[in-house]
């Protein structure tokens, strides 16, 4: 306190700063990038490990003898569906009436906000069959799900005939303390939703349905199976969900005990682990499969039908049996006998999986990195923002009026410029603040609200003219607020500036701050990205250069060179025209998200993120 309330000591205090403030910001940038790259070695990721003490032992016994049932029901399953040209709902409702489950059956409809072109619908309308196994040691007050994704043209008759031929197996056993429904559901992830809004008679995405006709216990856990032949050669398990949630990592640490028990070869973002964790190729082989993660977690998508439970607090994971040119090859025995376990270790829990963590990111599916080891890395970039903030505040601030006063980055000119101007007023901030903030809300609403005018007047489709409305206004916005501070005469000061610019960056930090507590991924794609920029662009010194590195790091062109990162992570190189192609349909499916399963990224690009982009363009035209 002695230190800020003598003004000579406060004096040298911000000389301090102000001479230092380029290098803290230079090295808080590298400590940040290269705190996220140590996050694949060794030192950064503990050893995975069961904290739930019912689920600490893979010792059970499974009983599952059923592999060729399951491949007869999966044959039988399929040349229905073919027949009908969909999912065979009587059919499934007798042959799991005949297995002893009360059956039940959930019709549902929904219109989409906008054409999905890549599957040529506008009302998706399906029917989910479900049935339920009730728990013949305990009351029906919990349950688990075990379901399986089934549309038109997608080969999972496979999981079809696992799932029935795990529901015979159940059926004979008396251990059970838990309702377990086994769950069809129709159109993927709308399906999915359809079913979970019913089960807990809510409507918040506008989703049409019939009452849900039966129900079970509060759902524990669930795990979504997908097959995509009757042999496995590997398990692939997916557990990003909905706005970048996860599940508790003991419900992954059950998984990977299981197929290690059971001598299945299991993946985390389609790569095997690796086990010279000492070696450079070892390090780049985990950092390759962190990015992954980052990537799938900061676009907000659910990577699988179990992206959804997570938003009623259902821990649940996404399973897909794998069929490919490896050595190794599992049948139907071996993969029931997995899923045995696995449930049967979940039916002995007590309460809700909560001791494990439920922010992380997963190197390899033997180790992971917790919230409190990755956060620092986003942290060290939102400190540069803070230390660019103060340099602006103690520049607009009256802390020494004597002439040898000296300020930061040997510009003294400036200093004593602003220091002799007046202190704007709050209302000199108001234009750029409104009209940013307009065209952000232009940016929301517009595109799904006028597309029935685009379609009159141009020759295109309702998704094509809601994408490109979407990029017409993206791109407009750069010629709307950069004029904006002329609106009010005596704004175009060095203080005017300054003080837009403080308060942009003081808006980015609390944006990012914010959505790295949800999303962490998001949060340190656009900060290692944006914040650099952010801190160097002023109306002085090679604006065409600062403009040229605006633009570069605009969430747009993010979202863009994620996509090429994403395509070379996976070995899956693809042309220009090919990554486009991506970025569009890309756009089009956030919008999707937003609207269908109330996804936060897009309302939080364009109402957020973009608008304080433009205040940072306003920053740099300003006359």
């Amino acid at each position: 306190m002695g230190l800020l309330s003598d003004p000579y000591r406060r004096r040298a205090l911000s000389r301090l700063i102000l001479r230092l403030n380029t290098p803290l910001c230079i090295l808080s940038y590298l400590a940040g990038l290269g705190w996220f790259l140590g996050l694949a070695s060794p030192p950064f990721t503990l050893r995975s490990y069961m904290s739930e003490n019912a689920m600490g032992s893979t010792m059970v016994e499974e009983q599952f003898v059923f592999g060729e049932r399951a491949l007869s029901y999966a044959r039988e399953f399929a040349g229905h569906k073919k027949k009908v040209g969909g999912i065979p709902v009587a059919w499934l409702e007798k042959t799991m009436w005949n297995l002893g489950l009360e059956v039940y059956k959930q019709p549902f409809s929904r219109t989409l906000p906008f054409p999905d072109e890549m599957r040529e619908r506008y009302m998706v309308k399906g029917t989910n069959v479900y049935g339920i196994l009730r728990a013949p040691r305990a009351a029906s007050t919990e349950s688990l799900v075990l379901s399986v994704p089934c549309s038109t043209g997608q080969p999972n008759s496979q999981a079809v005939g696992l799932m029935l031929a795990l529901a015979s197996c159940f059926r004979g056993q008396i251990y059970w303390a838990k309702d377990i429904i086994f769950l069809v559901n129709e159109h993927d992830l709308i399906g999915m939703e359809a079913w979970l809004e019913a089960y807990h008679d809510v409507n918040v995405t506008e989703v049409l349905s019939s009452g849900m006709q039966g129900r079970a216990g509060a759902i524990q856990a669930a795990v979504s199976l997908e097959l995509s032949s009757d042999v496995i050669t590997s398990f692939d398990v997916a557990v990003e969900g909905l706005n970048g949630q996860l599940p508790n990592l003991d419900l992954v640490n059950l998984f990977y005990a299981f197929c290690q028990k059971n001598g299945l070869l299991c993946t985390i973002q389609g790569k095997l682990q690796r086990t010279d964790w000492d070696t450079l190729p070892a390090y780049v082989h985990s950092l390759q499969t962190l990015l992954l993660m980052v990537l799938k977690q900061g676009s907000g998508r659910p990577q699988g039908d179990h992206g959804l439970f997570l938003r009623y607090h259902i821990e649940a994971i996404t399973v897909r049996g794998i069929n490919s040119f490896r050595q190794y090859k599992y049948d139907m025995g071996t993969v029931g006998k997995t899923l045995e376990g696995i449930f049967r270790k979940l039916n002995n829990l007590l309460e809700r999986l909560h001791q494990s963590y439920f922010f992380f990111l997963l190197p390899s599916l033997a180790r992971f990195v917790s919230i409190g080891v990755y956060m620092p890395a986003c942290g060290f970039l939102i400190l540069i923002l803070v230390l660019k903030a103060l340099d602006l505040w103690m520049k607009l601030s009256k802390c020494d009026a004597g002439p040898e006063e000296q300020l930061c980055d040997g510009d003294r000119g400036a200093g004593h410029a602003a220091a002799e101007e007046s202190r704007p007023g709050l209302l000199t901030l108001v234009p750029p603040l409104l009209i940013c903030h307009a065209t952000g809300l232009t940016l929301y609403f517009l595109p799904v609200l006028g597309q029935h005018v685009a379609t009159q007047h141009f020759p295109v489709s309702e998704s094509e003219a809601v994408v490109l409305t979407v990029i017409a206004i993206y791109v407009a916005g750069l010629a709307l607020p950069h004029n904006t501070h002329r609106v009010l005469t005596g704004c175009g000061s060095e203080r005017g500036w300054m003080s837009l610019k403080l308060l942009s960056l003081l808006y980015l930090a609390m944006l990012l701050g914010c959505i790295a507590l949800i999303n962490f991924s998001l949060g340190f794609l656009l900060a290692i990205t944006m914040v650099p920029v952010a801190a160097i662009v002023q109306p002085r010194g090679p604006k065409y250069l600062y403009a040229v590195l605006l633009v570069l790091v605009t969430p747009a062109v993010t979202l863009l060179l994620s996509i090429v990162l994403y395509q070379e992570l996976i070995e899956y190189p693809i042309s220009a025209l090919e990554c486009w192609q991506l970025f569009l349909q890309a756009v089009s499916e956030g919008l999707l998200d937003h609207y269908l399963y109330g996804s936060i990224v897009f309302p939080f690009i364009a109402l957020f993120v973009y608008p304080c982009w433009l205040l940072l363009w306003n920053v740099l035209f300003w006359k």
